[in-house]
C-alpha cells in the first residue's frame, strides 16, 4: 500500500510516500511537518528511506526520521548530507513488495532519481514529471532544461502505456492514464 503522509500539510513540503510490505520504505521525507508521528500512526517500523533528490522540501525531515527509526537513507549522491548509501542508475531497490529500477534523471537537480516497478507498473517520478504534463523547474541551481528533456525521454523509454500509477513530488498522484502525463511532460518541456 502506498500512502502520502504529507497529505493535508499546510507548509512548504514535498509529498512523502510510505510504502509498506516486505520492506517498509519512506520515499522522500518531506519537510516542515511531523513525519515521524505520521509514519508511526501507520506502521510499527520503517526499514529504509529512499530519496528522489536532496532539495530541502524533500529531505527537511530526513534526520528526524532516520533518528526515530534508526534507518539509513538511500539516494544517488552520498556526498549530499543525510544520504548514507548510493543508488546508481540501473540499480534495483526493494520498495514495499516490489523491485524498482532506479533511473538517474537529472535536469531538475543533478542527484535526481525516479523509480519504476515493471510488475505493478508503478513510477515514483519525484520532481521530474507531474500531473497534466507538468515538469520540474530548471531555473534552480543544477537545473538544465536540455538534460531534463533527456531524463523525461529515458522514463518514456522505460515505462509503457500500461503504466498504472505515477507518484509525484508535488500535487496528486496520477492513477488514470499516467503514461499520457509523461508524454505531455516531454512535449511541454520542449515548448517552454
Amino acid at each position: 500500500m502506498i500512502r502520502n503522509i504529507a497529505t493535508g500539510v499546510q507548509a512548504f513540503t514535498s509529498n512523502a510516500f510510505l510504502v509498506d510490505g516486505e520492506r517498509t520504505v519512506l520515499v522522500d521525507t518531506g519537510s516542515n511537518f511531523d513525519a515521524v508521528g505520521r509514519v508511526q500512526a501507520e506502521v510499527d517500523d520503517l526499514d529504509a528511506v529512499i530519496i528522489t533528490h536532496t532539495h530541502p522540501d524533500h529531505v527537511g525531515n530526513l534526520e528526524a526520521v532516520k533518528d526515530a527509526f534508526d534507518v539509513e537513507a538511500f539516494g544517488f549522491d552520498t556526498d549530499q548530507p543525510g544520504v548514507d548509501i548510493a543508488i546508481e542508475d540501473g540499480n534495483t531497490v526493494k520498495i514495499g513488495d516490489h523491485d524498482y529500477l532506479a533511473l538517474h534523471t537529472p535536469g531538475h537537480k543533478e542527484d535526481h532519481l525516479c523509480f519504476y516497478a515493471d510488475s505493478p507498473k508503478i513510477l515514483f517520478a519525484g520532481d521530474l514529471i507531474f500531473q497534466n504534463g507538468g515538469f520540474g523547474r530548471t531555473d534552480l541551481e543544477e537545473g538544465d532544461r536540455r538534460v531534463l528533456i533527456e531524463s523525461i525521454d529515458s522514463v518514456i523509454d522505460t515505462v509503457d502505456e500500461e503504466l498504472a500509477e505515477m507518484h509525484v513530488g508535488h500535487g496528486p498522484s496520477v492513477t488514470t492514464n499516467p503514461y499520457q502525463d509523461v508524454e505531455l511532460a516531454s512535449q511541454a518541456a520542449r515548448m517552454r
